[in-house]
């Protein structure tokens, strides 16, 4: 199966539907069922202790996966989020962006499954493992 939208076009995609976070994410490279996306770590990303939040890490796996789908079915915005089941692992450097791994395990007409590993840039070993399911609108 072709990609439906490539980096450039998913960033795109991004910034004109969800401006409000469009700029904490930098999409690296995007392949057949997969994605690789960077969350530039500020401030606001941060818990008590200096480390990204869960929440922040939710939100890297959540667009990771809703990209990844999109790269292959292309734009379609009320693609949602209907499970997450995250284990976090270990602490994450502190300060220091974010990149999720994530790879489509099964897409379908009406769901799509994701597995994301979550690291803090430059260290091997993951933070966190994430499984989204996602429900697909109808074409049209």
């Amino acid at each position: 199966m072709a990609l439906a939208m490539d980096v450039a076009a998913l960033t795109r995609f991004l910034d004109e539907v969800f401006p409000q976070v469009a700029e904490d994410f930098v999409i690296e490279d995007v392949g057949e069922h997969t994605m690789r996306v960077r969350l530039k770590v500020t401030d606001k990303h941060l818990r008590p202790g200096g480390t990204v939040s869960g929440p922040t890490m939710f939100a890297l796996a959540d667009v990771s996966v809703y990209l990844a789908i999109l790269a292959m079915i292309g734009p379609r915005a009320l693609a949602v989020t209907t499970n997450c089941s995250i284990d976090f692992m270990r602490k994450p450097a502190a300060a220091t962006d974010m990149i999720c791994e994530c790879r489509i395990l099964k897409l379908g007409r009406v769901l799509a499954v994701g597995d994301c590993l979550l690291f803090s840039d430059g260290v091997a070993a993951p933070v966190a493992r994430a499984s989204l399911t996602y429900s697909i609108p109808p074409a049209g």
